[in-house]
């Protein structure tokens, strides 16, 4: 992974830097939860985000899909159960949330850099935590007195602790954070190879709905996600090695931090 440093345009509005992203196909295995998960609502994960291409979209093969790529499908569906859990009080649907985040390894190619304007990590008492530990304590309020959901979140939990030790997922999808502010956009460019699958989802806190654009060398937009949600998603199989630019757009009045995944 390469990043440039960020940077603030005259007027403000954005924020940028550059990525490479190396890509590696596996084949993929899918355990029975996270399948009957993704059934039930990777529909809306299938609608809210974008598919596109050069030219045309390239059907992709799921027994040759690439592991990393997968992961991000999943933990974009694992934000979508957990947003369905609050909005019911379903103490089940948040433990299989954090069931499901906690079966992929993520990657840190460098640690969270805040532009000097909002400096430090703002505590936001209102976003929606999305760790493993935050969703299960979520869970643990709303199902006091219900003895079967309890033990379920204190497994679920105790194999957190051990960690990820045979993923399916391969490396794990790259995980990133930042403080995109009100009506300002972040944005990084990125190396993919031709014929591959290039997966790249933003999970915002809940405070604003987030866009994504991303945009071939040229300009031309090969991918829109504008679903009115904090989940946009793009997945896109180039045709020939280039360099894509992704933008994050916070379209709201108030800043809101956004985990950015990308195989």
């Amino acid at each position: 992974m390469k990043f440039l440093i960020e940077f603030r345009s005259a007027n403000g509005g954005e924020i940028g830097g550059s990525v490479g992203v190396a890509l590696r196909t596996s084949r993929l295995r899918r355990r029975g939860l996270v399948a009957g998960a993704a059934l039930g609502l990777g529909l809306a994960l299938t609608v809210g985000g974008a598919q596109a291409d050069d030219s045309q979209p390239r059907a992709v093969d799921p027994s040759s899909d690439v592991a990393e790529a997968a992961a991000v499908h999943q933990a974009v569906t694992a934000a979508r159960v957990a947003a369905w859990g609050r909005k019911t009080g379903d103490a089940q649907a948040l433990t299989l949330a954090a069931r499901m985040l906690a079966e992929i390894p993520f990657r840190h190619p460098e640690p969270d850099r805040i532009p000097e304007a909002r400096a430090g990590m703002q505590d936001d008492p209102g976003a929606e935590p999305f760790t493993v530990a935050g969703l299960l304590d979520e869970a643990e309020t709303l199902a006091r007195g219900d003895g079967q959901t309890l033990e379920d979140i204190e497994a679920v939990r105790a194999a957190a602790a051990r960690g990820v030790t045979n993923s399916p997922f391969g490396q794990g999808p790259v995980l990133t954070r930042r403080d995109v502010q009100a009506r300002q956009t972040y944005w990084f460019e990125a190396d993919v190879t031709g014929g591959e699958v290039l997966r790249v989802a933003a999970i915002g806190d809940g405070d604003t709905d987030i866009d994504m654009i991303v945009r071939a060398p040229d300009g031309r937009v090969l991918c829109e996600d504008g679903a009115y949600d904090h989940f946009p998603v793009c997945t896109l199989t180039p045709s020939a090695d280039t360099r894509l630019r992704v933008e994050i757009i916070n379209r709201g009045a108030v800043w809101t931090r956004v985990r950015i995944l990308s195989n």
